[in-house]
């Protein structure tokens, strides 16, 4: 059997609707097993696509306006000041060199952050980690999964 074949092949066409070119990817920097996997898949994406990486820490609210009364004014500003700081320098640090950073610090509920985000910054593609801690969770984190089951874009979940 003969098959015939065009001289010149078309090279394949990337549909734009599927190219990643920005990556939200949370981390809680007190915590390695949230950002050692996911970062390195991060990383290789951003390489691989040349999307930048916006990375995002999360730092919890004062809840209701009776706890605010406890700490000094301006408290909580400079707790997202030191969390930005933090940020920047664990990005310098294991980041490489060539790939686009924005560094983001959110305030309150770690899921509801990370939704409002990757809308803010259009993210194509959200890479996170699972933790297994709880057996009622069974794979995903409660983050994990209900990040994955409401984003407006992909989700990569990585498990440990």
């Amino acid at each position: 059997m003969v098959m015939a074949r065009s001289p010149h092949p078309r090279p394949l066409r990337v549909e734009e609707k599927n190219h990643v070119r920005r990556i939200l990817l949370p981390v809680d920097l007190e915590h390695e097993n949230s950002w050692d996997k996911s970062l390195a898949n991060a990383v290789e994406i951003c390489q691989g696509s040349g999307a930048s990486l916006h990375l995002l820490r999360v730092i919890p609210d004062f809840g209701m306006s009776i706890v605010q009364q406890y700490f000094p004014e301006g408290y909580e500003q400079e707790v997202a000041d030191k969390a930005l700081e933090e940020l920047k320098a664990f990005a310098a640090e294991n980041v490489p060199d060539g790939i686009e950073v924005q560094h983001i610090v959110g305030e309150g509920k770690v899921y509801e952050v990370v939704l409002n985000i990757a809308g803010d910054v259009n993210a194509d593609l959200i890479v996170m980690a699972a933790r297994r801690a709880e057996k009622t969770d069974y794979l995903l984190g409660q983050n994990s999964a209900r990040v994955a089951r409401h984003a407006g874009c992909s989700v990569l979940i990585v498990h440990d």
